[in-house]
């Protein structure tokens, strides 16, 4: 198994390893000092499990429920208990007492009934609802624990004593006396513990170095086992009669094997069938042993094999097997007072004199338990993104490059490790040698990145239009001009692309495209002798009217700007939009011919009901029609089939509108036939009409010979006001409506009109 890849995360508290002499309460303070951002990154770099996992001084004792649903831990100041809710990952409640804990132990497989010793010589039992009972002892107690076959609480204290407290009774049943046949002198008992195989009492003496084995059900001691001082003490110390305390004792769930620890910071391991210990640890501080145990059940790499000891100092996990190597080592950031792992899994919860409680997660030890099933990803997360390779921190370098460097004197040395046509040469060797070869390697450097950036920066630039320098066609030289600009920017492209491959050892590979690539510089057509004509001689200019430039770019065909009258055509609707123009009472002012007096702009409906301005009819029309021709291309498309106009009436193949169009004699108002014989397009418009019979009798005509009713006011469009309806007359069937089915008779179809064309 490989020691290096385990890995420790802290996922509650401070860092392993980030240690500090000042208390935790003034580095926070300082940490405040420094500012909102040195705040937030002290939190966003720290992962918190459990929501408010801490105590505001320190914290003495933690241990999970048998269910494995909430955690529980004492702590100080002010004496309190604590405990979390592992669904919720949050505080659930705190309870104060009147006394520091000591020890505690859970009578249910939940928190509903605890019992506490307190550091007074009380002992306190809790229920659901808080505090329930207390008593005394007397002496001062050292650490607690429950048989549960008999309903008795075991308490060791000060002293050769141990109490028994029945809890099914109700009272202090008659107390183990523990004596020593050799000195006969015990200065207390400092822990005791139960075996879950045969449930064996256990009891760690102080002051004499020995584990006295009792049996509950008939209350007497059955061994004593002897610690070897003279391993575990100097020979001074053992001469003088130094003590030797038992300050911690696990067994394993064989019922045959025990971890006991010691005042001097080592950790045995014994076969209760023997009475050597198979396996020593040396902690290496020589301060008491805190906690010790087997870690079993969910390993992954480790197996069931691995024993946990700690001391306030450091905590290490080791092989039972190979004692004198770690599987791992964790130094916690404040004093250790107590040590629980949570069974089944590689997370670790740990009571120290911080503010804030530990919690550290070994993945090569057991899965993540089931309330905190998504470290599993975070973790792998982590060590995906933090895998380092075995060259890294090497820099590859080639034999000529070598030489350049002047380390070819290393050749054969363990700083070169040779690869494929080079050798891997550490980081900082590179970066040295690089240095002492080339001092100004940082100057060159810093200059290529500022050239590089005034490029960009150059690049970005608005550049002023550059002239043609041409009196014909400009716009086809300004396009000529744009597209040798675009080529010499990809051009130069190109050359820095095949600049930096050859810089990496790429020539070879990059031959055949270098030799594809170059070649004689293209000349422009501006600078061509043999199109000089184009751009100098009128007589080569593009008519961008003609059809042929129409079929050539069908894009720009018709894209022109308007002309003087269609502007005047805009501005005269624009004019007859906006109320048709100021007042006038006369007529006869209205009706002139004069566009110096303003007609289109003073021309009043209101005044004058049933009339309508010919002048504004004819503009409108004249605006129509030159916003039709400035929508299409002046292209002269040749005619679908040549006919003239006199024949076109006889003619079975002439158009619908060849059909219609007048001879070429006829000479209508405002409308002439050219004598050459081509037809000319055709308009139809139908205007609406105000005109009415002339035997009406309270009717008059304005000069124009438009109606007029007297007493009737025309505004808006079609709308008026005043005057009764005149009386018309219509024939029975208007009257009625139809009264016949209509006859099936398609006149003007579409089938028609192809026949006739």
């Amino acid at each position: 198994m490989d020691r290096a890849a385990v890995h420790v995360y802290t996922v509650n508290g401070a860092t392993a390893g980030s240690s500090s002499s000042l208390p935790d309460w003034l580095t926070r303070k300082r940490a405040a000092g420094k500012g909102k951002r040195a705040t937030k990154e002290h939190y966003e770099g720290s992962i918190e499990l459990l929501q408010g996992f801490e105590f505001p001084e320190a914290s003495n004792r933690v241990k999970t429920t048998r269910d494995g649903r909430h955690v529980l831990a004492t702590g100080t100041y002010k004496p309190q208990l604590r405990v979390w809710d592992l669904d919720q990952l949050s505080l659930k409640f705190e309870r104060h007492s009147d006394a520091e804990n000591v020890d505690f132990v859970m009578l249910s497989d939940d928190w509903t009934k605890i019992l506490h010793l307190q550091n007074d010589r009380t002992v306190e039992l809790h229920t659901q609802g808080g505090f329930h009972y207390r008593t005394r002892i007397p002496k001062f107690g050292r650490s607690l624990a429950y048989h549960m076959p008999s309903c008795d609480a075991i308490i060791t204290a000060t002293g050769n004593e141990v109490y028994r407290l029945n809890l099914d009774q109700g009272r202090f049943m008659t107390p183990l006396v523990l004596e020593d046949d050799v000195t006969g002198e015990i200065e207390g008992v400092n822990v005791v513990d139960i075996n879950p195989a045969h449930q064996l009492l256990a009891f760690g003496v102080d002051g004499n170095g020995t584990v006295q084995f009792w049996d509950p059900r008939s209350r007497s001691k059955v061994g004593t086992l002897r610690l070897p001082a003279s391993r575990l003490m100097p020979v001074s110390a053992v001469t003088n009669g130094a003590p030797l305390g038992v300050t911690a004792i696990s067994s394993r769930h064989d019922g045959l094997s025990y971890a006991i620890g010691t005042s001097t910071g080592h950790t045995l391991l014994y076969d209760i069938r023997a009475a050597n210990p198979f396996a020593m640890k040396d902690q290496g501080y020589g301060l008491p042993i805190k906690d010790t145990f087997w870690i079993e059940g969910g390993s992954r790499m480790a197996g069931d094999a691995m024993v946990l000891s700690a001391d306030k100092k450091v905590i290490k996990i080791w092989d039972r097997a190979t004692p004198e190597t770690n599987f791992v080592s964790i130094t916690p950031a404040n004093d250790v007072n107590n040590v629980h792992h949570v069974r089944d899994s590689g997370l670790f919860f740990t009571a120290n004199e911080g503010i804030q409680m530990s919690t550290y997660y070994i993945p090569q030890l057991g899965p993540a338990p089931r309330w905190a099933s998504f470290l599993e990803n975070i973790t792998e997360e982590m060590e995906d993104s933090t895998t380092r390779s075995a060259y890294e921190d090497y820099k590859f370098v080639a034999r000529d490059e070598l030489s350049a460097l002047g380390l070819d004197h290393l050749v054969g040395t363990p700083a070169l490790k040779p690869y494929m046509h080079g050798y891997f040469v550490a980081l900082k060797l590179y970066e040295t040698a690089r240095l002492i070869a080339n001092p100004y390697a940082y100057a060159e450097h810093r200059e290529k990145l500022v050239r590089e950036k005034m490029d960009k920066m150059a690049e970005t630039r608005i550049r002023a239009k550059k002239d043609a320098g041409v009196k014909v066609n400009k716009a086809l030289a300004e396009k000529i001009l744009q597209d040798e600009a675009k080529a010499a920017l990809r051009e130069e492209r190109r050359k820095k692309k095949k600049a930096a491959q050859a810089a990496k050892g790429e020539e070879e590979a990059d031959d055949a495209m270098e030799d594809d690539g170059e070649g004689e510089e293209p000349t422009s057509l501006l600078s061509d002798p043999r199109f000089s004509k184009v751009f100098q001689d009128p007589s080569f200019a593009i008519d961008e009217n003609s059809r042929e430039y129409a079929l050539l770019h069908p894009s720009g065909a018709g894209q022109r700007g308007k002309t003087a009258v269609e502007e005047e055509a805009d501005e005269s609707d624009k004019q007859s939009s906006d109320g048709l123009g100021s007042d006038d009472s006369d007529e006869d002012e209205a009706s002139s011919d004069s566009d110096d007096e303003g007609e289109l702009s003073h021309f009043d409906p209101r005044k004058r009901p049933g009339q309508r301005n010919e002048r504004l009819v004819d503009n409108l029309q004249k605006s129509r029609a030159a916003n039709k021709e400035s929508r299409l291309a002046r292209v002269s498309y040749v005619p679908m089939k040549a006919a003239s106009s006199s024949s076109a009436l006889a003619d079975k193949d002439a158009t619908f509108g060849q059909r219609l169009a007048p001879s070429k004699g006829y000479k209508g108002k405002g409308r002439q036939q050219q004598d050459d014989g081509e037809d000319q397009a055709m308009e139809i418009s139908w205007m609406p009409s105000g005109r009415k019979d002339a035997d009406d009798g309270g009717e008059r005509r304005s000069k124009k010979g438009k109606e007029r009713r007297a007493g009737v006011e025309s505004f808006g469009a079609g709308m008026e006001r005043g005057g009764a309806e005149p009386e018309m007359d219509i024939s029975e069937a208007e009257r009625s409506g139809r009264t016949h089915r209509r006859k099936v008779a398609r006149s003007g179809s579409k089938n028609a009109f192809r026949r006739m064309g």
